[in-house]
């Protein structure tokens, strides 16, 4: 009879943890308790899996914060049982998108280095010059030389559109074309 009842004791012991745990598994992660049960169970292993990733400490800790915040923004949605595949998921998500920034970044440096030192400063400051002297040219043209001109290089519209949009005939726009690029190389000295 006493091992009945220590029988029946064991199970009674056994189901109701087994129900307690699945009330837990069930139960909102937006509850404070719950969810500090869930940081404290599951933070270390996810920052450490994010260090072996990324090697530091520190990111590692802050994507850890940071896919926990995550949780409690959307605890309404998380159940307790799928809280550690969420944040896990949640803070390899934010590490592969630091690391996929963090190589943008140092693209577009090596690509501003490369630039910034592929010129000398007299070929840069003479570009600079010679810009100048050319646009200065260009505002001395006559109007309709430089209307023509800027619509046809600046705008890259043909000589059709060019004489549509000012109004006379396609051969005109040629021949104010013609006397701007002359007089453009006249005064620069070079073929534009």
């Amino acid at each position: 009879m006493v091992n009945g009842i220590i029988m029946y004791l064991k199970l009674f012991y056994f189901c109701t943890m087994a129900i307690e745990k699945e009330a837990q598994q069930l139960s909102s992660v937006c509850e404070e308790k719950v969810f500090r049960d869930v940081f404290d169970e599951h933070s270390q292993t996810i920052r450490n899996f994010i260090f072996y990733k990324c090697g530091d400490m520190q990111q590692a800790e802050d994507i850890t914060q940071d896919a926990f915040v995550k949780l409690w923004e959307h605890c309404k949605k998380v159940v307790f049982g799928k809280a550690k595949s969420f944040v896990m998921k949640i803070a390899q998500n934010i590490f592969f998108n630091q690391a996929k920034h963090e190589k943008i970044v140092l693209s577009y440096a090596k690509q501003a280095k490369t630039q910034m030192f592929g010129y000398s400063p007299e070929f840069i400051m003479e570009e600079k010059e010679f810009m100048e002297k050319l646009t200065r040219c260009i505002g001395a043209l006559p109007v309709r030389q430089r209307e023509v001109f800027l619509l046809s290089r600046k705008d890259k519209k043909t000589y059709k559109e060019i004489a549509e949009i000012v109004g006379v005939s396609q051969k005109a726009v040629e021949h104010r074309m013609h006397l701007a690029l002359l007089e453009l190389r006249k005064k620069i000295g070079i073929k534009i």
